[in-house]
């Protein structure tokens, strides 16, 4: 089973194909042969992804293809990993008629594709995601960049892929708590934007938690969907785009909180517990509308509470830094239904994110136990 889903961006005119199923990784030779002939390439990958799938990545890169291996885990996204990757491109002398590949999970994903934006000001980028997190969310939508002391992700740029391909059979071999980010990132789209495929993933828990193949074909293909469309509408997260943030405050302040040590998905998935919490207190969001994500999320195996020894003003002070802040005051996505979120302002403007009281930010955190 294969499901192409095409990605547009009216205004920068760019479109692309993202790959879902199983074994879609060995259509990557056609695609280099017909759309980059004559291009020199270079891969980028996670080290436990090449460990577990190198021999599938190089069989489908050209003979001598440079990979280069990228220490697994949130630590990597640093500008001195950054330098470090663009330095050892410069020394093969590969030039601007190179195509770079990004192997790995949402941190080569945002890191490799950064890498491609800026190397000899822009080379061609193609993703193949090997983790759930990275095939729903982090390969789609052109999102590139590295984390900070100061917060993360805060240094990037978009810049769309050439295509992405996310074979289903990476998903096979990931530990439980990496298929939990992504499942995390799709009920997050499936909560904000698609109550039918939040409906399908209450009713198919069980092939989702067991990876049946064609189940997660239809969730990531799914997912990629609402990406799609939500990009195709605002690329650079001027507006729209911010719905795909719903549970992020929070949950980018828990990362932070935990020297990133919290897996993203499941600070997410936190996330969105304390934050359908804060709109349930401003009168936004019905209780039977919270007590369903509540269940979906503790029904796929992800953890409702934080971890124990989060301390709370670390929280509070990362959500200064959110890049969705204004002024120093942070800003939410706001559910009103499964599916549905604000998207008008007090004067109908459209709007996407909101401050909320300081009672109402304490309500949320101690829904998560802080």
């Amino acid at each position: 089973m294969t499901v192409r889903v095409p990605v547009e961006t009216p205004g920068h005119h760019t479109s692309y194909e993202v790959v879902v199923g199983d074994s879609v990784l060995d259509g990557l030779p056609a695609f280099l042969a017909a759309n980059h002939a004559g291009r020199r390439v270079a891969a980028i990958g996670d080290a436990e992804a090449l460990r577990q799938h190198g021999d599938r990545l190089r069989a489908a890169l050209p003979a001598a293809t440079p990979v280069l291996a990228v220490p697994s885990g949130e630590a990597s996204k640093t500008r001195a990993e950054k330098a470090r990757l663009e330095d050892e491109l410069l020394s093969r002398r590969l030039g601007r008629d190179t195509v770079l590949v990004g192997f790995g999970g949402g941190v080569v994903t945002d890191l490799a594709g950064f890498v491609a934006a800026t190397y000899l000001r822009g080379i061609p980028f193609v993703a193949v995601p090997t983790t759930l997190l990275a095939a729903v969310d982090a390969s789609v939508g052109g999102k590139t960049g590295i984390n900070t002391p100061h917060g993360k992700n805060l240094i990037g740029v978009i810049r769309q892929p050439a295509a992405v391909f996310a074979d289903i059979r990476f998903l096979e071999t990931l530990p439980e708590p990496e298929f939990l980010n992504g499942v995390a990132e799709a009920l997050k789209m499936a909560a904000t934007s698609d109550p039918e495929l939040f409906s399908g993933m209450e009713k198919g828990i069980g092939a989702l938690t067991e990876r049946e193949p064609g189940a997660l074909t239809r969730l990531v293909a799914a997912a990629v969907r609402i990406k799609a469309a939500v990009v195709s509408a605002d690329e650079r997260e001027s507006g729209l785009r911010e719905v795909l943030n719903f549970g992020h405050t929070i949950g980018h302040g828990l990362e932070s909180a935990t020297d990133y040590v919290l897996a993203h998905g499941a600070a997410v998935a936190m996330g969105m517990v304390a934050e359908s919490r804060m709109a349930r207190r401003a009168g936004c969001l019905a209780p039977t509308a919270e007590d369903r994500l509540l269940a979906l999320i503790d029904s796929v195996g992800l953890s409702v509470r934080a971890p124990d020894g989060v301390e709370r003003g670390r929280v509070l002070a990362a959500l200064e830094s959110d890049k969705k802040a204004r002024g120093g005051e942070p800003r939410f996505v706001v559910l009103e239904d499964i599916g549905r979120v604000r998207d008008r302002d007090e004067e109908g403007r459209p709007a996407y994110s909101f401050p909320m009281p300081p009672e109402v930010v304490d309500t949320g955190l101690r829904a998560i136990g802080l």
